[in-house]
C-alpha cells in the first residue's frame, strides 16, 4: 500500500490591503496550505514513463485563498471637547429659511448647530436628575447622560428607513445690542419623530397578533407623529415655552401630512396632563389599559 500523503497545517495570517499606497481598513485572511505526495515503485501511471520502476513523483504546491472580511462600521461620536460653547447664537440672516415661531422674548425652531444639540441633551440631563440634586457624583452622571443623549440624538435626526426625527429648541430672541452664546440661549427642547405603524397596529406599541416577520406599513395613513423629551429650564418656566414648542411641533407634523400625533406622559405629572389636554390631546384608553409602565398615551387628531 503506498504511503499516505502528509498535509502540514499552517497558521492563518492576516494581510493588510493597500490602495493607492495607503493601508485599507479591510483585512484579508490568508490561508496557506502545502502538501507533499509521494508514490512508490508499485504505482504505475498510464504514461510513456510507466516502464520506469524507479518512478517517484514528488509535488509540492501552495494554495493561497484570500477571504476579505468586511470592515467594521464606526459610529461617529462627539463629546463636549469637540464643541465651542462660547459660539454665538446664529442670527436670523444666518439661519436663512429655517422655519421658526416667535412668541414673547423667545423663538422656537429646529436645532441646526452641534452646540445646540448638545445643549438640548444637557437640558434633558438636568431634567432627568432634577429631583436628585444632592446625589453623590450627580454632575458626573449628568455629563455622561448628556454625552449619550447627544450622540443618540444626532443619530435619530438622520433619516433612517423612512423614519425621521427633528430636535425642536426654544432660544432667546435676538436683540440688537446683545448676543447670547448657544449655551445661554437654548431654554427648552423636545423631539418630533415621524414614524410608521407596524402591521396590524392602530396606535404605537399596540399588542397585536402579528406574523413572525411583520412588516412596516409604509402608507400615508400609517404615518404618525410622536413628541418626546419635552423639557424647559427652571428659570424661564411658566412663560408659555412648553405650549408654544408643542404648537410649533404640531404644525410641523401637519405640514408633513400627518393626521395623528402621540405623546406619553407620566401618570403622576398632572400639570403636563392638563397642558396636553388643553392642546387637544385625548387619552388612548385601549393603550393605557395595556400599559405596565407608569405612563399614559395621549393622541391628538390633527
Amino acid at each position: 500500500m503506498p504511503p499516505m500523503s502528509t498535509i502540514p497545517i499552517h497558521r492563518p495570517e492576516f494581510r493588510t490591503l493597500f490602495f493607492n499606497g495607503s493601508p485599507s481598513p479591510c483585512k484579508c485572511l490568508r490561508i496557506t496550505a502545502s502538501w507533499t505526495m509521494t508514490m512508490d515503485s508499485k504505482f504505475s501511471p498510464t504514461t510513456k514513463n510507466s516502464n520506469d520502476n524507479n518512478y517517484n513523483l514528488k509535488k509540492k504546491e501552495e494554495l493561497s485563498v484570500q477571504i476579505p472580511t468586511p470592515p467594521i462600521s464606526k459610529v461617529e461620536t462627539l463629546n463636549s471637547n469637540d464643541l465651542q460653547f462660547d459660539r454665538l447664537q446664529p442670527s436670523d440672516q444666518e439661519l436663512g429659511r429655517v422655519k421658526r415661531f416667535e412668541f414673547g422674548q423667545f423663538v422656537a425652531r429646529e436645532a441646526v448647530l452641534d452646540e445646540e444639540y448638545w445643549t438640548a441633551a444637557w437640558l434633558r440631563a438636568e431634567s432627568h436628575w432634577e429631583d436628585r440634586p444632592y446625589d453623590r457624583y450627580v454632575d458626573n452622571y449628568k455629563r455622561k447622560f448628556a454625552e449619550q443623549e447627544f450622540n443618540a440624538l444626532k443619530r435619530r435626526c438622520k433619516v433612517q428607513n423612512g423614519d425621521s426625527c427633528a430636535c425642536i429648541i426654544t432660544v432667546r430672541k435676538e436683540q440688537k445690542n446683545a448676543k447670547h452664546s448657544v449655551l445661554k440661549s437654548v431654554v427648552g427642547t423636545l423631539d418630533l419623530n415621524i414614524r410608521y405603524l407596524l402591521q396590524g397596529e392602530t396606535y404605537p406599541g399596540e399588542r397585536v397578533k402579528a406574523p413572525l416577520f411583520c412588516s412596516i406599513n409604509r402608507t400615508p395613513p400609517s404615518r404618525y407623529g410622536y413628541i418626546a423629551n419635552l423639557c424647559v429650564i427652571k428659570s424661564v418656566r411658566r412663560q408659555g415655552i412648553a405650549s408654544n414648542m408643542m404648537s410649533f411641533a404640531i404644525e410641523a407634523a401637519k405640514s408633513n401630512g400627518l393626521t395623528q400625533v402621540y405623546v406619553h406622559v407620566d401618570r403622576n405629572n398632572r400639570p403636563a396632563q392638563i397642558l396636553y389636554q388643553k392642546m387637544g390631546f385625548e387619552m388612548v384608553e385601549m393603550a393605557n389599559s395595556q400599559l405596565v409602565e407608569e405612563t399614559y398615551l395621549l393622541r391628538l387628531q390633527a
